[in-house]
């Protein structure tokens, strides 16, 4: 029974369960995460491709019917009533008779606020005669006939029991004040993060302090100040622990961040982290493995590490939800094929800190076996293009540990292979200049002009330094060009780059593919 014509008004959410869900699967694949539920909805619809807000798992509740064909109602609630029964979502609603009747109904709301799954700060009260609201008109900004109460932060204080650190799927230590139980917008609150070390310095908690807390967003319970004159005597002053509490790996602070990360290279806490990118299209290429099978390979008990990968059967494989023969086989294939991946992509899914696609790249092309690498020293690291000194030590440090070492040793032990088959040809014209490409080339890919340079003996780079050689620069060439300018390293046109391999593109780019 859809009229003909009909325009609703409302607002589009992301709920709290969907939030949760996106920023825990965004965390395993390293990507950056969501700031909140409203800064998420609104960034879904903006997406150029609707598929991808498509799968934000967005929801729509309806307030208002702005047209409609027909008879239309003629109170608020009718048109809610209408909304509903056209399938719609709808906004919780109370008629309420007078003032106290308001006043009750807007306590109640803000008690319940947890109840929702999507956040509220207020609640709103309109008249309900939509005649009446035609006579009350609106003001150039607002209605006359609604009013919002927004309800103010709450804040208590309570004591600090104790400072927990928890170790995420990223590895980063997080310290979390257990607190004594609070009432505090409608929730008991007994924990409140600290978020990391610099706060709990700025703040100079400790345990047994009295602090005032609030809920941050009206979601997280934070700690705002400390009542210094409440301290106990014994308090002393707080550090995030330099072993990880889940594997007692190295703990060092990220050199660009706050942010404290367990190195580790089997920490559980990270396990399922580490598994998704040791599996992921730029790392050991696994087709089929992803985040829910990677999880219930985890949760199995069927793998620790990445790898136990290269122990797994079809058949143990097969016991899975979701797995049949043919899916099990084809997970099985994927994993023997990728014991050929290049020492690049093995380098790169390792996880190290600070070595991505380029840095992996390079430094498995500078030394050429991973037998090399392991012996490499911080002076040999460094004189490879696209490693500095952060993260030479990072390379280092991470060769160090015992549970990489073993790591290693079983996928040694596996059959995975070890060695880089595209280094840079030797005595070639290019051998020892090392280049960055930025922009886009007219005369072939950036993949192609790469395998240009390294059938000539050439290294490419993935970032500017006082190492580089060269940049080849074509159209739209951005912050890379800027910093080449600023170290007066010299630009190649796509001509000068031609001239300097003394060949045509097609030439030079077809004996570099063949």
């Amino acid at each position: 029974d859809a009229p003909d014509h009909l325009v609703v008004r409302g607002e589009v959410y992301m709920p709290r369960s969907v939030f949760h869900r996106l920023n825990e699967e965004r965390e395993i694949s390293g990507q950056s995460l969501l700031a909140n539920p409203r800064n998420a909805a609104a960034g879904s619809l903006r997406q150029q491709d609707p598929r991808v807000a498509a799968q934000r798992g967005l929801d729509i509740l309806v307030f208002n019917i702005q047209a409609i064909s027909g008879e239309a109602p003629k109170t608020h609630i009718q048109s809610l009533e209408l909304i509903k029964k056209l399938g719609f979502h709808t906004i919780e609603y109370t008629p309420c008779l007078d003032y106290e009747s308001c006043a009750r109904q807007i306590e109640r709301i803000g008690e319940n606020r947890e109840l929702f799954d999507f956040d509220i700060d207020g609640a709103v009260i309109k008249v309900n005669d939509l005649a009446q609201r035609k006579a009350l008109g609106s003001t150039s900004k607002y209605p006359r006939w609604a009013a919002a109460y927004k309800y103010p932060p709450e804040k208590k204080y309570t004591v600090v029991r104790d400072i927990v650190v928890q170790v995420g799927r990223t590895g980063v230590l997080t310290p979390k004040a257990v607190v004594e139980p609070v009432r505090l917008a409608g929730t008991t609150v007994t924990n409140a993060t600290l978020h990391n070390q610099d706060v709990i310095d700025q703040l100079d908690i400790r345990i047994g302090d009295t602090v005032l807390v609030q809920k941050a967003g009206e979601i997280i319970p934070e700690v705002l100040e400390v009542d210094k004159s409440r301290r106990p005597a014994d308090a002393v002053p707080f550090r995030i622990p330099d072993r990880c509490p889940e594997c007692g790996g190295p703990v060092t602070r990220d050199p660009d961040g706050a942010a404290y990360r367990c190195r580790g290279a089997e920490c559980p806490a990270q396990r399922l982290r580490h598994i998704v990118h040791f599996a992921s299209r730029g790392a050991m290429d696994i087709d089929g493995l992803g985040i829910s099978l990677s999880r219930q390979l985890l949760e199995s008990g069927l793998i620790r590490t990445a790898a136990d990968l290269y122990t797994l059967d079809a058949q143990s494989v097969s016991s899975l939800e979701r797995m049949g023969k043919t899916s099990s086989e084809n997970l099985i294939a994927a994993i023997e094929k990728s014991k050929n991946a290049d020492l690049s992509r093995l380098l790169y899914a390792l996880g190290i800190l600070q070595v991505g696609v380029s840095a992996a790249a390079a430094v498995a092309r500078h030394f050429g076996t991973l037998e090399a690498l392991r012996a490499a020293t911080l002076d040999e690291l460094v004189q490879v293009p696209d490693v500095g000194q952060i993260t030479a030590e990072n390379i280092l440090a991470w060769f160090g540990d015992e549970p990489s070492r073993d790591l290693l040793d079983k996928l040694i032990a596996a059959g995975v292979n070890t060695v880089c088959r595209d280094r840079p040809a030797e005595g070639g014209i290019l051998e020892g200049k090392t280049f960055v490409l930025t922009g886009t080339l007219s005369g072939y890919t950036r993949d192609e002009a790469s395998r240009i340079i390294q059938a000539l003996g050439g290294i490419v780079a993935g970032s500017v330094s006082k190492k580089t050689s060269y940049v080849l620069a074509g159209e739209e060439a951005g912050s890379k060009l800027t910093k080449a300018q600023s170290l007066g390293i010299p630009i190649l046109t796509e001509k000068e780059f031609e001239q300097l391999t003394g060949a045509q593109p097609e030439q030079i780019t077809m004996e570099a593919l063949l």
